[in-house]
């Protein structure tokens, strides 16, 4: 009987409250990176695509 309810509770926690998670917080990471990303990709963009076709061009030449 001690077995079942050690199974038991290994599977199916009583209190799931810890697992909820803090839905705002990960909004507020997601967005924030999604922020990030497209400022660094204006930033940065000119010179990647720049750099892209260049090494295309080099592999083409050869």
């Amino acid at each position: 009987m001690k077995i079942r309810h050690f199974v038991r509770q290994a599977v199916w926690p009583s209190d799931r409250r810890e697992e909820a998670g803090d839905v705002p917080g990960w909004v507020m990471i997601t967005l924030m990176t999604a922020a990030l990303v497209v400022l660094i990709w204006a930033v940065a963009g000119p010179a990647l695509t720049d750099l892209f076709n260049n090494a295309i061009e080099r592999v083409l030449n050869i």
